[in-house]
């Protein structure tokens, strides 16, 4: 019996067993049905964000903006050093040999070039050998690799910045045929050197890195492949997180699945994080070659390639600047991967890897250091565009700003600002100060610094800084006085007066020197910058009528008819007063100011073009007379400093402004090419040891004179006449008297009567008087 008992008992389990067994089967099939379901839908979305964004528009690509191109032709006032300076900026090498784009040979002052080709808005400009000699401060000769003579060169323009979007994310697009061979191969080298044999996820190279992780007892190498990378750098985060990783396996493989492994591989090259320049990722081996090695992908060697390769592992641990040591390591680790995997041989890995990092100084980098000029603009290109379309469809705006300027009017801020300290016992540091440069005949800005560190990306004070102007106002009052029948040879009162302003307050202008000087000329009165003198002579015209010059001249913000604005109290930015002068420069045709020449989209279609404006906004003849005067002002009056260090023969117009309690120190002039407008003061706006004339105009005088500009000739309008005056009283003169002074008049406008040199009065009008005085 018992037996039978015990042979039952396995029945019943077995039993049991089928029995919940069965009740499970159900639930975990149609676990699994929904699981298979799930993660069908799950491949079927994946499957499709991976198409869409893969086939879709990839990137948002900032706008690259372009400084002008440099334009070459015989008799050009150019320097071998300043083609120097150009071609460092352009990241041209220095060869034994010039044969590639890109390269150099200097051999004393004549120098052999090979061109970039650059895809200009008017058409591709090819590359092209060139040979140039330079001497006497100009370019000699141009010919072409032939020996033959060529009259015009257009240089590439340097990339000088961009408009990034928000993620400040910066890459330069290239095609895997631009970059050279060694490049994906050194990457695939030390990424991935299975890559063209697997589908996406390889697991010979996950257990290859489990094994070597193994071996080290630490965390060495991964298993990811550049499918995996790109994967997760394009479409996820890299947070090392499980649900990441499960999502990254499957993307990978529907991505090789879908598209040719070359197309992966471009994606990856212009995806790829390779370091940090501020707030902006460089992003991309095109930005990457440029921004290590200042220089176009397709130019890079063996040696750098193998660097930016090494640099995806660590952009960081290996920069080239930091840690020299680590990505010389670093780099000659994924040369020597090249040569045992049989890509390059001994001799190609021995030259490399005696070659030097070769990495570009980031202060020697032109690109981002002219925040001001692309500060300028980003504002004229909102005018027209709206934010995300500048930030994201990849246009090219081709401005005016030219390095060279730029790099004297550095050097001449800089070198004045130290000086100023230290002549007048400042603490360092303590003086700021801010300059606008253009061309007078174009209205081109060529130039722009906004302080005195003039690579930071802060407070622009050329365009935003308004600051009282001081005498820079008067050429617009004197102005403004000939528009109402004055002449230069017109009596004016110096002399100290009381004004009760509507307040109750009272207004007493002072000259700087303290002294009245009495009744002197008009021009006169301009040149010596004399406050009682245009105090009265604004007040006899009229504040308003001043005030409708200035606006006419270009001044577009709502200026109040005080009795102060005849002395600068007004407020205003350097680039406005760059535009007033801009208009007198002009001969009263208002130019407006511009930065940018033309703006392209991505496949170099012109979208916007900016021709030259002008509209006639005073007489010309009138014009005349204020040129004339401010250049009296250069040559005799509060500018003459000017001359001790330029030349006698170079015609300079301008005017001196110290504004009130000397807290400002101005100075603004022009010669036949080029116009400034400088500003020295400080932050604090605490008063200065110096004026305009001891200060903003040295700094003025010394870019001059690293800029040789062109003389300042003022070609007289019709219905302009040129009299000699006796200085004393006003009246007709002899050119032989002591005392006289010839000046350009309107027409029928000249003094009636005559002094016999400078002695004897004349009530005569009869012409032959004066016909004879010519010859007594």
């Amino acid at each position: 019996m018992s037996k039978k008992r015990n042979s039952r008992k396995p029945a019943r389990g077995r039993k049991t067993s089928r029995s919940w067994f069965r009740k499970l089967l159900g639930p975990l099939l149609k676990l699994a049905l929904v699981l298979s379901v799930v993660a069908a839908a799950g491949l079927v979305y994946l499957d499709a964000q991976v198409r869409e964004k893969f086939e879709g528009k990839r990137w948002a690509l900032p706008a690259k903006v372009y400084a002008r191109p440099l334009e070459l032709y015989p008799g050009q006032a150019l320097t071998a050093d300043d083609f120097k300076i150009e071609l460092q900026a352009l990241g041209y090498r220095s060869v034994s040999s010039a044969s590639r784009p890109g390269s150099v040979h200097w051999s004393g002052n004549s120098a052999r070039i090979v061109t970039r080709s650059f895809p200009f808005p008017d058409g591709e400009e090819a590359s092209r050998t060139l040979q140039l000699d330079f001497g006497s401060g100009s370019l000699q000769r141009l010919r072409d690799g032939g020996g033959r003579s060529l009259s015009l060169v257009r240089m590439e323009p340097m990339l000088i910045g961009g408009i990034y979007p928000k993620d400040n994310e910066d890459r330069d697009l290239i095609r895997l045929e631009d970059a050279p061979p060694a490049l994906p191969a050194a990457l695939i080298a030390v990424e991935d050197r299975d890559y063209y044999d697997h589908y996406g996820v390889s697991l010979r190279g996950i257990a290859r890195a489990m094994w070597v992780n193994i071996q080290a007892g630490r965390f060495v190498q991964g298993g990811s492949t550049l499918t995996q990378q790109l994967i997760k750098n394009f479409y996820l985060t890299s947070d090392r997180t499980l649900v990441r990783k499960l999502l990254e396996m499957p993307m990978a493989v529907l991505l090789d699945l879908h598209y040719d492994k070359n197309d992966i591989l471009e994606a990856y090259l212009n995806e790829v994080y390779l370091g940090q320049s501020g707030a902006r990722a460089i992003h991309g081996f095109g930005m990457g070659s440029r921004y290590y090695f200042g220089r176009p992908v397709g130019e890079l060697s063996l040696a750098q390639s193998a660097l930016l390769a090494g640099l995806v592992k660590g952009p960081s641990y290996f920069d080239p600047r930091r840690h020299p040591e680590r990505a010389l390591e670093r780099r000659n680790l994924v040369l020597r991967l090249m040569k045992d995997q049989e890509k390059i041989d001994e001799e190609q890995y021995q030259a490399a890897i005696e070659e030097p990092l070769g990495v570009v100084e980031q202060g020697g980098l032109r690109k981002g250091a002219y925040p001001a000029y692309l500060d300028l603009v980003k504002r004229q290109l909102q005018e027209e565009y709206r934010d995300e379309d500048l930030s994201s469809e990849g246009l090219r705006v081709f401005t005016a700003l030219d390095p060279l300027v730029q790099a004297r009017a550095e050097g001449a801020q800089q070198d004045w600002l130290k000086k100023l300290e230290s002549g007048y016992k400042l603490p360092a540091n303590e003086l700021e100060s801010s300059m606008v440069v253009a061309d007078p005949q174009t209205g081109e800005i060529l130039s722009v610094i906004g302080g005195r560190n003039s690579s930071y990306e802060g407070f622009n004070r050329a365009l935003d800084a308004l600051r009282p102007v001081g005498s820079l106002v008067k050429p617009a009052v004197y102005l403004t006085a000939l528009e109402q029948g004055y002449t230069l040879a017109s009596r004016v009162e110096d002399e100290a007066f009381d004004l009760e302003l509507p307040n109750g307050d009272i207004w007493s202008p002072d000259n700087f020197d303290h002294k009245s000087h009495g009744e002197v000329p008009l021009h006169y009165a301009l040149s010596r910058s004399y406050n009682q003198a245009t105090a009265k002579l604004g007040l006899d015209i009229g504040v308003d009528k001043v005030v409708d010059m200035l606006e006419r001249l270009g001044v577009d913000r709502e200026l109040k008819p005080y009795p102060s604005l005849l002395l600068g109290a007004q407020a205003l930015s350097p680039l406005e007063v760059a535009g007033v002068y801009q208009t007198i420069a002009a001969n009263g045709f208002r130019v407006p100011l511009r930065a940018i020449r033309s703006v392209t989209d991505a496949e170099g279609e012109e979208l916007s073009r900016y021709p030259f404006k002008l509209r006639q906004q005073v007489d010309p003849r009138l014009v005349h007379l204020i040129q004339y005067a401010m250049q009296e002002v250069a040559r005799e009056g509060t500018g003459r400093y000017a001359y001790s260090v330029l030349p006698n023969n170079l015609n300079i117009a301008g005017k001196t402004g110290t504004s009130n309690g000397q807290r400002d120190s101005w100075f603004a002039g022009f010669t036949g090419n080029r116009l400034a407008v400088v500003w020295v003061g400080r932050d604090d706006n605490a008063s200065l040891p110096f004026t305009g004339s001891s200060g903003a105009l040295r700094v003025w005088t010394d870019f001059m004179r690293r800029e040789h500009p062109e003389p300042f000739y003022a070609s007289r309008p019709e219905g302009v006449e040129y009299t000699w005056i006796d200085e004393a009283t006003g009246l007709l003169s002899d050119k032989r008297c002591e005392g006289s002074q010839q000046l350009p008049f309107l027409a029928g406008t000249e003094p009636k009567g005559s002094v016999d040199c400078g002695q004897r009065r004349s009530q005569s009008n009869n012409p032959l008087d004066w016909f004879r005085g010519w010859f007594q």
